[in-house]
């Protein structure tokens, strides 16, 4: 038994000092087959089983460890949107590296990986020379992919909703081994308020002091208003018009909520979040509802030389009319967009959940539902009804 054991251990040595290519390393067995919930038609999942694959010198085999449903992921169950089905979705997940490549050693951050890591993926980016020629931090612009939007190949393992998953080298990965599970999970969508925050900011209209409406609790607007409690901003209007989402909005750190269904005509509805802001209109305000009604709505609450930030629209959600005398030349308000985020972004969202909990907010109470892989299809049913807030798949 001992020869095997220094055997073993010279082999490795040598394999080293002459460059030959080692097996992938692993610490814990892993079985021959994978399992995946693979969208095979509108709103049908199948879970599908395929043989595990090779996992090559920069690649990482991660065992699933939970993944949050995202308004993407209902998009693709009821449209395909972006023509992928067959696809395996889910880009908020996390899990445990199990298996990686000789050659893996940092992260997208420079941390050390090793076997038993937490990790997350966020976008693999590609510069687009029409834009870093002019502004090296409009990456998000350009192509790029994401786990769980890839269209489905030999390897299969493309997406979080699955038991496990293979990250190619040369992609994002962080380690985020200091996060809880829910934390991990919620990572993905905190990242994109972070950048809707950071792009507020260029404005130089967003302050301590201002006063922010935020259109649409739904876990986007929820976190867009978990993120503003955090960086010091006090005085929040949620808008919303569902009750249960309002009182989340309260527990993210909102000062007051306007329920739209008790107003009858915009007109109505500015009053009433004038009122909640004390007799003024907004400073700011982050329309998160992807609603072209609600887009149209929001240039009323704002003050004039006011700002906007829309990050609510990541598909064709149709025309929102506007009259762009009153709304925005006659208030010269500055509007700002956003559209996902940076790897930057996503660094930062790591600091954002623990700070967020060190203040108090309980973020973790924003996952009111979680289901098995076996449970998918019943999953993006009970998160089209609205039940709950972020509803995620989480393996046992």
């Amino acid at each position: 038994m001992q020869q095997d054991v220094v055997e073993k251990i010279v082999q490795q040595v040598l394999s080293n000092l002459t460059g030959n290519n080692a097996p992938a390393q692993s610490s814990k067995e892993v079985p021959a087959k994978a399992r995946v919930a693979m969208l095979t038609a509108l709103e049908k999942f199948e879970i599908k089983e395929f043989p595990m694959p090779h996992i090559g010198d920069n690649d990482i085999l991660v065992k699933v460890e939970g993944c949050g449903i995202c308004g993407t992921d209902v998009h693709e169950f009821k449209q395909d949107p972006f023509g992928l089905i067959p696809v395996v979705l889910g880009h908020e997940g996390t899990g445990e590296i199990v298996k990686m490549g000789k050659n893996v050693k940092l992260d997208s951050a420079g941390r050390p990986l090793h076997i038993g890591a937490k990790v997350v993926t966020s976008m693999n980016l590609s510069d687009d020379p029409d834009i870093t020629m002019f502004d090296l931090n409009k990456q998000n612009l350009g192509p790029a992919t994401v786990y769980g939007l890839l269209p489905d190949d030999d390897i299969h393992l493309n997406g979080w909703f699955a038991d496990y998953m293979v990250i190619r080298g040369g992609s994002s990965v962080f380690n985020v081994s200091d996060l809880d599970l829910y934390s991990r999970i919620l990572v993905e969508p905190a990242a994109v308020l972070i950048h809707a925050v950071e792009r507020a900011k260029t404005t130089g209209i967003l302050r301590f002091n201002s006063r922010v409406a935020v259109q649409g609790c739904g876990p986007i607007g929820l976190l867009c208003i978990a993120v503003l409690k955090t960086m010091g901003v006090q005085n929040i209007v949620a808008v919303d018009g569902e009750q249960m989402r309002l009182d989340f909005a309260k527990k993210m750190g909102a000062s007051a909520t306007v329920n739209f269904k008790d107003h009858k005509g915009v007109e109505a509805l500015t009053e009433a979040v004038k009122a909640a802001f004390g007799g003024y209109l907004a400073d700011f305000a982050f329309q998160c509802t992807g609603a072209a009604a609600a887009h149209s709505n929001i240039y009323k609450f704002i003050r004039k030389g006011g700002g906007l930030c829309e990050l609510g629209f990541f598909v064709n959600g149709g025309e929102a009319p506007i009259n762009p005398h009153f709304d925005i030349c006659a208030k010269e308000i500055t509007i700002v967009g956003s559209w996902v985020y940076t790897l930057r972004d996503y660094a930062t969202a790591f600091d954002f959940l623990k700070s967020a909990k060190d203040i108090g907010l309980p973020l973790e109470t924003l996952i009111t539902h979680t289901y098995s892989l076996d449970e998918i299809e019943k999953a993006h049913r009970d998160n089209l009804a609205m039940k709950g807030i972020k509803l995620a798949i989480i393996n046992g």
